[in-house]
């Protein structure tokens, strides 16, 4: 299986005792690609200097909402000077969490709105964060979508223009990220056993429009729960998706990896042309 980690945080000192020892148990499992996206300025530096000392590895920046405190008018600049790097592939992390209170609603409003319309300017795909944020991501970005900037933006003619990363919607939400030409990110929850109402819906997405994602080192896939997670990992999830839609983890893999490329625009530079190989289980 060639696999595509959409979303690790490669950058965060979770990993810096064997940063190459987990790039090497990747490799082996076939995860060719790894997306790590930023959630502050210092960790969109650092994961650019990794992504040049590994070629796997590209780059998301932003800054994330619980960082959103930190965000000005230098910060958004700064932001831009960085997407001249050649492996940065898209905005993110970027969006809404309303769980854990670090920032105001509205200022991650402000910083969130202000990280769409940047991406909107230079062409690049959104990852997008929500927590206990859903009703409002889906005001904000349906606004973005619909908005001049956004339709006259290069990016509304790119295959997709973004991820919700680690969904945990409704079916509901789900279409109208289909509308937005949105993907959905699944990861390690998609594989606990209590994770219900998630193991149900994974089956009714469609299997075209998903990524695969670790979102390492946090939410490791059962078995491993409660460890740290790391990018090799991506393969548990590939294989309980498989199992949730009576596939085969091959066809699981080689859909979600195209669909990984086409969203940050690595078709070339992977070396494969899968447009021969994949066909839509869900239309």
């Amino acid at each position: 299986m060639r696999l595509v980690d959409s979303h690790c945080h490669l950058d965060l000192p979770q990993f810096d005792e064997d940063r190459e020892e987990v790039m090497t148990r990747a490799r082996e499992k076939g995860v060719e690609r790894i997306i790590n996206p930023g959630i502050d300025l210092d960790g969109c530096r650092c994961a650019l200097k990794l992504a040049e000392q590994f070629e796997e590895l590209y780059v998301a920046v932003g800054v994330h909402p619980n960082s959103a405190d930190s965000f000005d008018a230098d910060a958004l600049s700064s932001l831009a000077e960085m997407t001249k790097h050649p492996k940065v592939v898209a905005i993110g992390e970027i969006g809404l969490d309303f769980h854990w209170k670090t920032s105001a609603p509205e200022v991650q409003r402000r910083v969130f709105a202000q990280q769409l319309e940047l991406a909107a300017e230079l062409g690049l795909p959104v990852i997008i964060h929500s927590r206990e944020a859903n009703s409002a991501i889906r005001e904000m970005v349906g606004e973005w979508i619909a908005g001049a900037s956004f339709q006259r933006s290069p990016l509304a003619q790119r295959p997709f223009a973004g991820v919700l990363h680690a969904f945990h919607g409704d079916l509901s939400l789900a279409e109208e990220a289909y509308r937005w030409n949105f993907v959905l990110g699944l990861g390690g929850p998609v594989t606990f056993r209590n994770a219900r109402s998630l193991r149900e819906l994974a089956p009714k997405l469609r299997l075209d429009r998903l990524l695969l994602e670790t979102d390492a080192p946090y939410l490791a896939p059962h078995p491993l729960r409660g460890k740290r997670n790391e990018p090799a990992y991506v393969t548990l999830v590939c294989e309980e998706l498989a199992h949730l839609w009576a596939l085969t983890p091959e066809e699981v893999a080689v859909q979600t990896t195209a669909t990984a490329l086409r969203l940050f625009g690595l078709e070339d530079r992977f070396g494969v042309d899968f447009s021969t190989h994949v066909t839509a289980v869900h239309s």
